[in-house]
C-alpha cells in the first residue's frame, strides 16, 4: 500500500484555475469583502493573484515568509524577508491572506497574526490544508495529507547561462 509521501497530490494548471474561481466563490458566499488580498510569497503569489481577479480587488500586496528549504525540509520558524510590507497603510482594511497550503500552518498563523494586528479584519484562504496545520484557515478549496505539487514549482528553476553541459 502506497503512503502519503509517495502518493502526491498533483495540481495541474487547468485544476489551479478552477480552484482559484471556487476559493474566490466561497469568500463571496460567505459575504466577505475584502479591500485588499496579501499572497504569502512564494506560494501563495499565483492563487493570490488569481484570486484578486476572480473577486475583483485590485489592491495586493505580499508578504515574504521562508519556512520550507526542501522537500519536508524547514527552518525553526518561518522568517519574514524584505521586502517589508507597508502594514502602517492596513490600517482600517479587511485583508484575505491567501497561500498555497497550510501544511504546519506556521506560516499561516505568522501572517494572519501580523495582518491581524494592523488591518481592521485578516482572514486566510489555502487550496489546500493539511491534517497537522495548528490554524484553521478560513477558505480551504481542498484537505489533504499528501505532499502536493503545485505546477509553479514542479519544475526546478531554469538552468543559468554558462551552466549548460556542452
Amino acid at each position: 500500500m502506497a503512503t502519503s509521501e509517495t502518493v502526491r497530490e498533483v495540481l495541474s494548471w487547468e485544476l489551479f484555475g478552477t480552484a482559484a474561481r471556487e476559493l474566490a466563490q466561497a469568500v463571496v458566499d460567505d459575504g466577505f469583502e475584502p479591500d485588499i488580498v496579501i499572497a504569502v510569497a512564494r506560494g501563495g503569489l499565483p492563487p493570490g493573484g488569481a484570486i484578486a481577479y476572480a473577486l475583483g480587488t485590485k489592491a495586493v500586496g505580499t508578504l515574504n515568509v521562508e519556512f520550507y528549504t526542501g522537500v519536508d525540509e524547514r527552518l525553526p520558524d518561518p522568517v519574514v524577508l524584505p521586502p517589508l510590507l507597508d502594514t502602517a497603510a492596513m490600517a482600517g482594511l479587511k485583508a484575505l491572506v491567501v497561500d498555497d497550503v497550510a501544511d504546519t500552518g506556521e506560516t499561516l498563523a505568522l501572517v494572519q497574526r501580523i495582518m491581524a494586528s494592523h488591518c481592521e479584519e485578516a482572514r486566510t484562504a489555502v487550496l489546500y490544508s493539511k491534517p497537522r496545520s495548528i490554524v484553521e484557515p478560513d477558505y480551504v478549496w481542498r484537505r489533504t495529507d499528501r505532499w502536493i505539487v503545485f505546477p509553479w514549482s514542479a519544475e526546478p528553476p531554469v538552468p543559468r547561462v554558462g551552466s549548460l553541459a556542452p
